[in-house]
């Protein structure tokens, strides 16, 4: 079961002994050491924060492109935060509502743009305020080939209203 606050692991404390081994997958893991290939890898598109936090693009679309829903839950901010959070993304508190989260995207990298709903790019994020269909908003981020929140969009918009007012924003890469 999934909480929706962090945990520290290190202040977990079970009678339970685990031993973990992790083994190679292409079966060369004899002790020595390859960081050539493993380098190569495991190459990833990721951006540094001003607060020194990498956000790693394609963890973040990957989260993202596994979420098979088709219509929305009431949770897209707790979806896209899950997202950042497994692209590296670390927070001492966050908003619940959506409309609340430009502060938050800008303190771990992201700028506010321009509207670029024609040019989106993996990792962009949009917010949409408050208004009469929703009073905490909308947020959504671009997997690369769709606009996701807590389920998969047909598009960018999502409420039938043409004065909703969008805040774009998108992390250095």
């Amino acid at each position: 079961m999934a909480y929706d606050h962090n945990v520290n692991l290190s202040e977990v404390h079970a009678p339970v002994q685990a031993n973990i081994i992790i083994r190679s997958q292409s079966g060369r893991n004899s002790g020595k050491s390859n960081t050539s290939t493993s380098n190569q890898n495991t190459a990833s598109k990721s951006a540094i924060s001003r607060n020194g936090q990498r956000i790693d693009i394609d963890r973040l679309t990957g989260f993202l492109q596994s979420v098979t829903r088709q219509s929305s839950s009431q949770k897209c901010a707790r979806s896209v935060r899950l997202a950042l959070e497994s692209a590296g993304a670390r927070f001492n508190s966050h908003p619940i509502a959506a409309a609340d989260w430009g502060n938050t995207l800008q303190k771990i990298g992201y700028q506010k743009i321009n509207l670029s709903f024609d040019r989106p790019k993996k990792g962009d994020i949009y917010i949409i305020d408050r208004n009469q269909n929703s009073r905490y908003g909308h947020i959504a981020a671009y997997s690369g080939s769709a606009w996701v929140s807590d389920y998969r969009q047909t598009g960018y918009a999502v409420y039938r209203n043409p004065n909703v007012k969008y805040t774009y924003y998108r992390i250095d890469q």
